[in-house]
């Protein structure tokens, strides 16, 4: 049976790092095969282009330099990492996905989702996250979270309008697929943060369940 691919996905600073390890807690618990990753990254290719889209440099990139980045990296991933997995039947849990693609650069930069869609649909095929966890937090709160836990990448020096893109484009997808997507707030204290998880992972859990 194939596995499930479960993407985790906000903005800076809400609790994206501690909230995975609580899920991988869950996966665990029901004696799920399962492999956690993260995106942009995952493969020893893809790290590389990770460290090329984050490091602060002094010349502009381009958005579409970084659009096309942010899939080949993806497609990399796909092929070396997550396809096998979900095809031996392990359960995929991934720091972010295409979903922050449509956010970052097709809300944050403007760049709208007509050419992420035809790339989607390249590199992607007709694979899609079964279950996106969003964590929503106010801007301001996740960058003061943000910085405090190191110096800051070349996105997280982005401008705070930046993030309110961002933020709603999040909640945009969220609203356009409530079929897999939950939105937690994560502004919560930690217990309730993962409670809420709890349930969502649940109810994900059951309707696989059933559905065989």
């Amino acid at each position: 049976m194939r596995g499930k691919f479960i993407t985790i996905e906000g903005t800076e600073g809400v609790g994206k790092t501690t909230n995975i390890q609580f899920i991988q807690n869950w996966l665990e618990s029901k004696q799920l095969a399962y492999l956690c990753t993260r995106e942009p990254g995952g493969t020893p290719l893809a790290e590389q282009i990770r460290e090329l889209l984050l490091a602060p440099r002094e010349e502009l990139v381009c958005d579409t330099a970084e659009l096309l980045l942010m899939f080949a990296g993806r497609a990399q991933h796909l092929n070396q990492v997550i396809e096998p997995a979900l095809t031996e039947g392990a359960w995929v849990l991934c720091d972010r996905f295409t979903d922050a693609t449509y956010a970052y650069q097709g809300a944050g930069r403007g760049m709208g989702t007509s050419l992420i869609a035809e790339l989607e649909l390249i590199v992607q095929g007709s694979l899609r996250p079964d279950l996106t966890l969003i964590l929503d937090i106010p801007v301001e709160l996740g960058l003061k979270r943000a910085s405090e836990r190191s110096d800051p990448d070349r996105f997280e020096q982005e401008k705070t309008e930046f993030f309110d893109l961002v933020r709603n484009g999040y909640l945009d997808i969220a609203r356009k697929h409530p079929d897999r997507c939950v939105v937690i707030d994560a502004s919560q204290p930690l217990e309730l943060v993962q409670r809420e998880l709890t349930i969502a992972l649940e109810a994900f859990w059951y309707s696989s369940e059933e559905s065989g």
